[in-house]
């Protein structure tokens, strides 16, 4: 995949730029965006947001929430087999993940970015919720975390599970609304602990703020 994509840096940020105007100007018209707490997100470093996940619609909601600064996606690999979808994932700065395999090369790239102050989005839980509600994250992100050093930023997204659940074909007219909340440090990490006995932990940890944002709904 990395002789194909260098999804380290967007090949060009004038088709990232297009895409989040395009996205977000569906999401307004069809879903009634709405966008809360966007002002807790820093504007400069190594950024993580860190989302539930239940739809197909969550990535465009998170890109879109914030266009302060590109965010890079980890999205899993089938999505590059497409030629249209090789040269659009490319184009907007992807990361490719092989689901199922504990993707090293994925994990060394997202720090690598982390530290030279970009901004990823990701899912702790992984994949889709199949009933809508929050799982239990994976414990990867605690290794990003902890060998990036970066802050996070916690997100809940809201009614893309009517909009859009899994196996749906059509995307369901629906208020959408996504929540950022107030980031968590690495300071915050560190008291849980280091090494990978704490990755879990640091995963719980976010999965928490993230219940919280969706019980101030």
């Amino acid at each position: 995949m990395s002789d194909l994509v260098k999804y380290e840096t967007m090949a060009d940020l004038r088709g990232y730029q297009f895409s989040t105007r395009l996205f977000k100007l569906f999401l307004l018209l069809w879903n009634r965006l709405g966008i809360r707490g966007a002002e807790h997100i820093p504007e400069e470093g190594g950024v993580l947001f860190a989302s539930n996940h239940v739809s197909f619609l969550d990535p465009p909601v998170v890109g879109v929430g914030y266009r302060g600064r590109p965010i890079h996606f980890m999205a899993r690999d089938t999505l590059w087999k497409s030629k249209l979808g090789l040269w659009w994932m490319s184009k907007v700065g992807c990361i490719p993940v092989s689901r199922g395999t504990g993707d090293l090369k994925a994990l060394k790239m997202t720090i690598k970015m982390l530290k030279e102050g970009k901004a990823v989005s990701m899912f702790p839980e992984g994949t889709r919720s199949e009933d809508g509600e929050l799982q239990t994250a994976k414990g990867g992100i605690g290794f990003i975390i902890e060998k990036s050093g970066c802050v996070v930023v916690p997100a809940y997204i809201d009614g893309t599970y009517k909009a859009h659940p899994k196996g749906a074909r059509f995307i369901k007219p629906g208020k959408v609304t996504i929540t950022y909340g107030p980031p968590i440090t690495p300071e915050d990490f560190q008291a849980l602990g280091a090494g990978r006995k704490a990755y879990d932990a640091h995963a719980a940890l976010i999965m928490q703020r993230i219940a919280e944002l969706k019980k101030g709904e």
